[in-house]
């Protein structure tokens, strides 16, 4: 089969498009048929190495198609159901081998490629929301890249919790996807500064919750844009990591909270992951929660989707197909 190896650290060009052996499934896994592999932020920090992992391996971790073959030990999926999957090295191929408890199945009526476009961000945005910070009517949150796969998705759902939603991006065109996502107010912040406009539009009070997946260049305004006692959700980074902060810093600018929130965390019991995936599943079905799929490479076209994704040249979800 086909697969996306990554034999050392690096920039786009170190995942190579190769011939690897079929796989054939271990006890309690299953081999999964990919039909779409989605493409995040963390297979990049994986290939480049800010994410440990050990070489050589094949990239990505979310993906959906047909169970073709089953482990001894595997009871809840039979030969030919349609599943996906995240948090499972290797979706960047033909085939993928995923334990059993992982995978969680597409209902009827929703396309593979669609669960492959919403599994990892809309499950990040579904324990943002519910969990990290439990948004409601009386919030309001900043969300940042508000443009991207995530950012969408979240301010869909902050919308959907009756939350108020500033936003940013970084163009007129983005803005514009963002305001028809629900966003309450856009800040394009290439023409402005997010901090001040954050404190004119809550008439210096601050907001509630900062949902920062940039990072670096970002971390700091995202602490002054909170009111005293708000939460700073820092969960990627899209310009670098955020640096080391002093718990002292945070008493001075309100008592703040700050967290690093990851999936796996918040997915790490069977009954969360099927919680969240079901409810994630069911408001795409309705049309309450609209993904929007930003553009579809080859398997063999991986770098240039990757490089895309990285230089904030795309909106919504960026997908592989074998």
């Amino acid at each position: 089969m086909k697969a996306i190896r990554v034999h050392e650290h690096g920039g786009p060009e170190v995942l190579k498009y190769e011939d690897v052996p079929d796989l054939k499934p271990a006890s309690n896994e299953v081999i999964v048929k990919i039909d779409a592999s989605g493409v995040n932020f963390i297979d990049i920090y994986l290939r480049n190495g800010l994410y440990k992992n050990e070489l050589p391996f094949t990239n990505g971790q979310e993906g959906a198609g047909v169970v073709t073959a089953l482990g001894s030990g595997v009871s809840e999926f039979d030969v030919g159901d349609r599943v996906a999957y995240a948090g499972v090295i290797g979706s960047y191929a033909e085939q993928s081998a995923v334990p059993a408890s992982k995978l969680v199945s597409v209902p009827d009526g929703l396309d593979t490629s669609l669960a492959a476009a919403v599994l990892v961000q809309g499950m990040t945005v579904h324990y943002l929301t519910h969990s990290t910070f439990t948004l409601g009517p009386s919030h309001t949150a900043l969300v940042h890249a508000a443009a991207g796969g995530v950012g969408l998705l979240l301010v869909q759902v902050a919308k959907m919790l009756g939350a108020r939603v500033i936003a940013t991006c970084s163009t007129e065109e983005k803005a514009a996807k963002v305001l028809r996502a629900g966003a309450d107010e856009v800040i394009i912040y290439s023409q402005q500064d997010f901090e001040p406009e954050v404190k004119r539009l809550t008439d210096g009070a601050g907001v509630d919750v900062v949902y920062d997946s940039v990072g670096k260049t970002t971390w700091e305004g995202s602490l002054n844009s909170l009111r005293p006692r708000g939460m700073a959700v820092f969960f990627g980074n899209s310009s670098g990591p955020v640096p080391a902060i002093e718990p002292l810093t945070l008493a001075q600018k309100g008592s703040l909270f700050v967290t690093r929130p990851i999936l796996g965390h918040y997915a790490a019991l069977r009954e969360e992951l099927e919680q969240r995936s079901s409810d994630l599943f069911n408001w795409v079905k309705s049309g309450a929660l609209d993904v929007e799929i930003g553009e579809t490479f080859s398997l063999s076209e991986a770098s240039e989707a990757q490089r895309k994704l990285a230089a904030r040249l795309t909106t919504g979800k960026l997908l592989l197909k074998p």
